[in-house]
């Protein structure tokens, strides 16, 4: 986890380690990314498949990406909080299991660090059932400020490819403007008296227009930074709230 994000999940679990060390091995930096898109139910009838066949080791990695979604989930449905502790709970208990029996084989291979490592993930499971409340109360705060700064990045990124589109509009523009003006000079020069007068007066009227393309693009941009600006107002506004809801609700 990189370390800003790890600066703000120590700030929400604040002196709790334990809470700290399950949640920094459990939640994702950018979780639309990383977790699978899959329906949960079909998630975890896949896991059951992978037991049914026995294939132990498969359902242990399987049951670990499932919890990992099951948490993300409870965290974006707040109004279905109870029906995902029990599913949260459920898929904890079952994973625990399916991890003895991946730990039992290796310790009859004589794998120690393994059955050790399989062990603590035991305790994990154990714990992330028994402090699920706060297990979703941080995950939810930690989340919804990592998808809220992953917005604003993607519409920065949205914002900046509009102002470079625009930019590349006016030097197109400019360029096609000057052998315009090469190609008028050349055509002056075979005309007569009257002939240039009249070219003159539609150069004049030419760059008029131009001139009020130029002054128009001039206020978009104005505007464009003036919008730019007040999205960055409340964005910082909103940062500001955000971290005042986490200081208040942070675990103690």
């Amino acid at each position: 986890m990189p370390e800003k994000e790890e600066d703000l999940l120590k700030e929400l679990c604040g002196n709790d380690a334990k809470l700290y060390d399950l949640l920094s091995r459990t939640l994702y930096t950018d979780p639309i990314a990383a977790i699978s898109k899959k329906d949960l139910a079909i998630l975890i009838e896949e896991t059951e498949k992978s037991i049914k066949d026995e294939d132990y080791e498969d359902a242990l990695r399987r049951y670990q990406l499932v919890v990992y979604k099951a948490i993300f989930e409870a965290t974006q449905n707040p109004g279905e909080k109870g029906r995902y502790i029990k599913v949260i709970q459920d898929l904890a208990s079952k994973a625990a299991k399916v991890t003895e029996k991946v730990k039992e084989k290796a310790e009859k291979e004589g794998l120690a660090a393994r059955a050790l490592s399989l062990e603590g993930r035991i305790q994990n499971y154990e714990f992330l059932s028994e402090r699920i409340e706060d297990v979703i109360k941080i995950a939810s705060l930690f989340y919804n400020e990592r998808l809220e700064v992953l917005g604003v990045k993607e519409r920065r990124e949205v914002r900046r490819e509009a102002r470079e589109v625009t930019e590349r509009e006016a030097q197109r523009e400019q360029h096609e403007k000057t052998e315009r003006q090469a190609v008028r000079r050349e055509e002056r020069k075979g005309m007569g008296k009257k002939e240039r007068k009249e070219a003159e007066t539609e150069e004049k009227r030419i760059e008029l227009g131009e001139k009020e393309k130029r002054e128009a693009r001039s206020k978009e941009r104005e505007e464009a930074e003036t919008e730019e600006k007040r999205i960055e107002l409340g964005e910082k506004e909103k940062r500001e709230a955000r971290s005042k809801e986490r200081r208040e609700t942070r675990i103690t």
